[in-house]
């Protein structure tokens, strides 16, 4: 593995701070990242951010296929000399940004195992990316700014339960895998990162249409968190009248005086069934 650093000078480029570029440099930490995911050669991998390679080169020797993404058009060659100089012929790169990426297409009929140290600036939209597509997901293995992390886990109760909280503990049963300190990367960042497992759910116990007003009704509890459910659902992007939704509480046994970080994603499918059946 050649320092991403080195690489970087010999093409007189620099990590581009907009894009949350922060390259693993540490071999080490990758092939213990590439370890954990336990993937195997009939794996298909989705690889998000595939910078200057630290971990598409490790993942490549082990895999089948590697689908791998940049969104980064200038990092494209130095990568792809970086494969042919280990003579990996089975990695497809695409230079594009992930958010707009056809990942069922990308998965054909083989279900994927997402692997990806995520730009800063877009985890958690590529984390609601990856949710709505979970259907064609096994399992993902994520790198995240730790803090970051530490709300996608946090239970119910706290400061860091949030809506992508109750998003993703919805679709995915999560796990943690390592934390991994500023000296792994180039150029070195001023946080810790943690790297979480995703394993999706299989089965969805909510149709497609009702889903869709599941992550809603998230996204409007949450939108004014400290308020009542009664008054933070009230109006805003959805214009839910506040009448209705204390009938729509009422249905689903919650107290219209709570706050939206009081309630599991249990109650959560509750409140939006309710609104479901009341509208």
């Amino acid at each position: 593995m050649t320092h991403p650093g080195q690489l970087l000078k010999q093409k007189r480029l620099y990590a581009g701070k907009e894009l949350g570029q922060n390259f693993l440099s540490n071999p080490g930490t990758a092939r213990m990242i590439v370890e954990k995911t336990g993937i195997s050669n009939d794996t298909r991998v989705l690889e998000i951010g595939s910078g200057l390679g630290a971990l598409t080169i490790p993942i490549a020797r082990i895999t089948h296929h590697v689908t791998a993404v940049e969104k980064d058009s200038r990092l494209i060659p130095i990568l792809q000399q970086e494969l042919d100089n280990e003579d990996l012929k089975n990695v497809e790169l695409i230079n594009k940004d992930v958010l707009k990426l056809d990942i069922p297409g990308i998965a054909k009929d083989k279900k994927l195992v997402v692997i990806g140290n995520l730009p800063y600036n877009i985890s958690s939209q590529i984390l609601f990316r990856l949710v709505e597509e979970r259907s064609c997901i096994k399992k993902a293995f994520l790198m995240f700014q730790k803090q970051l992390a530490k709300r996608i886990i946090a239970p119910p109760g706290g400061r860091d339960y949030s809506r992508l909280s109750a998003v993703v503990q919805y679709a995915a049963d999560i796990s943690f895998v390592a934390d991994i300190g500023p000296s792994s990367f180039f150029p070195r960042p001023e946080v810790d990162s943690t790297i979480l497992q995703f394993n999706f759910f299989e089965k969805k116990e909510l149709s497609l249409e009702q889903e869709k007003l599941l992550f809603n009704v998230i996204k409007a509890a949450f939108s004014k968190r400290r308020k009542s459910l009664k008054n933070s659902m009230t109006g805003g992007e959805f214009e839910f009248k506040k009448d209705f939704i204390i009938k729509a509480l009422e249905l689903a046994g919650i107290d219209a005086k709570r706050r939206a970080e009081t309630l599991t994603v249990d109650e959560f499918k509750s409140l939006s069934l309710a609104v479901w059946e009341t509208s």
